[in-house]
């Protein structure tokens, strides 16, 4: 088995396809987008994926591109500035080495490290896969069709090759009551070092610094759309202005207004992926179309960890089944911890009364002066 396809050019495509052009494979990686994306919320490079960037040797390129954020503030309904929660530099809240990167640079600083090992196929997508005990022939929308001995699905919580090789999304996505939208600011901020955090019940929003070009984000809670398209970004702003139109508290109306204007919009709900087994015959699945906790589920880090175990179980053994078996049951561990987590994170990020928006903002006043005394 040497050839090996890779559905996504995001952060564990990249990743994987490094790794396995380490081990003597021969790793094309296909992305639906023209090329890598501009934009993207703040994610943490941290716990096992922080071993494998420092192999890759990455880690001098995602510390150059760190955020500046070292707190967390929360702010009242005037706008007035509330607790501060220190976040050092380099450490997470807990303590833990941590790196925060734009989604976007990550993903730009893995392409770097793998692009002039394997091959790279923009502005294309995989429409049909046939797969036979050898092997799997694939159909791509624009590309001839080819034949590869693996295909690995690293396309993210929409997965085609989790469509195409298990079956619809609706059967293993599971809505976890949120939704998340972010989009450029499009102004500098006041305090470059810190985040900024407003709740109401049910909703939150944040304006985050990253590296000079600011990003706000939405978080709400509201009930599973069946009937909206993930590409449908009309219909997103509909969503989202109804979820926040009435509000005319801090600067609501402004930030609402960038919305209406942008034509950069990310948005999704906050979901799980559930699936008995991530392998069928010669396919298998990486990062969030595996296992998904998207928001509160280190899901850059967990596909960072996932293609390195992956590309790793491949490389010792010649039979597929069994590496892929492997693979499940060694990455398997850290997601499930990660999906146990999820719907604590949600309430404590998206507190849904003022009575628990109280409880958090007091809980963070008692392990801030917790911290302090230590």
């Amino acid at each position: 088995m040497r050839t090996v396809l890779i559905s996504g050019a995001g952060v564990g495509g990249p990743t994987l396809a490094y790794w396995l052009a380490r081990a003597g494979f021969q790793p094309t990686v296909v992305e639906r987008a023209r090329g890598q994306r501009s934009s993207g919320n703040p994610v943490d490079v941290r716990g096992p994926a922080l071993p494998v960037a420092e192999q890759m040797g990455v880690v001098p390129a995602l510390r150059e591109a760190a955020t500046t954020v070292r707190a967390m503030r929360l702010i009242d309904s005037r706008g007035r500035r509330g607790v501060r929660l220190p976040m050092p530099s380099g450490r997470s809240a807990a303590g833990t080495a941590e790196i925060e990167v734009p989604r976007a640079d990550l993903a730009t600083i893995l392409y770097a490290a793998a692009r002039d090992h394997a091959e790279f196929v923009f502005d294309d997508t995989i429409t049909a896969m046939s797969p036979d005990p050898g092997g799997v022939d694939v159909t791509f929308e624009r590309g001839r069709p080819r034949r590869f001995d693996l295909v690995v699905g690293a396309d993210g919580l929409h997965s085609t090759v989790r469509r195409l090789a298990f079956g619809p999304e609706r059967d293993f996505v599971r809505h976890l009551g949120v939704y998340v939208a972010t989009t450029p600011l499009g102004e500098p901020v006041d305090h470059p070092g810190e985040a900024l955090m407003y709740n109401t019940p049910g909703r939150l929003i944040s304006v985050h610094p990253s590296r000079g070009d600011a990003l706000l984000a939405f978080i709400f809670r509201g009930a599973f759309r069946p009937d909206l398209d993930h590409r449908d970004t009309a219909a997103h702003k509909r969503v989202l202005l109804s979820a926040y139109g009435k509000d005319r508290s801090w600067r609501v109306p402004a930030f609402l207004d960038r919305v209406r204007a942008s034509d950069d919009l990310y948005f999704d709900g906050v979901s799980r992926v559930v699936l008995p087994g991530w392998s069928r015959g010669r396919s298998t699945l990486l990062g969030d179309a595996a296992a998904s906790v998207s928001l509160f589920g280190d899901g850059s880090s967990m596909a960072i960890a996932g293609a390195h175990t992956l590309a790793g179980a491949l490389r010792e053994s010649d039979d597929p089944a069994v590496a892929l078996r492997r693979y499940e049951a060694e990455h398997r561990r850290r997601t499930d911890a990660k999906g146990r987590a999820a719907r604590f994170a949600a309430a404590l990020i998206v507190p849904g009364t003022r009575p628990g928006i109280a409880l958090r903002n007091a809980a963070a006043r008692v392990a801030l002066h917790g911290r302090t005394a230590a």
